[in-house]
């Protein structure tokens, strides 16, 4: 797995590559919480480079969203794959985040 970030207009963006399994799920999740304890209240995470998530990378996802909200912040995903499309959909996770095909479309709606 692969992890870059950058920042447009005040959004942070993580752009995720390859296969966000149980290896690189710890690395997305210490990213996260160091990018929420740092204040950052808007976050959009680019999965157009993902082949593969499991159900802990998922979990990481709903950790940002429930902090974020909580500090009236937003999570957006963007770039989703079709097949990885459908586990969200399944697991009901397309009703708790925004869904954008991609980062210009989500970017203009944080």
């Amino acid at each position: 797995m692969a992890m870059i970030e950058s920042s447009e207009n005040g959004i942070t963006i993580l752009s995720i590559e390859g296969n966000l399994d149980a290896d690189g799920t710890q690395a997305m999740e210490e990213k996260v919480i160091g990018l929420l304890e740092n204040g950052e209240t808007r976050l959009l995470f680019d999965f157009s480079g993902l082949d593969y998530i499991n159900s802990s990378g998922l979990r990481v996802l709903v950790l940002a969203y429930q902090r974020l909200k909580k500090a009236s912040g937003k999570v957006a995903i963007c770039g989703i794959k079709d097949y990885i499309q459908e586990v969200f959909e399944v697991s009901g996770y397309d009703k708790i985040f925004p869904l954008y095909p991609n980062k210009v479309d989500a970017l203009a709606s944080m």
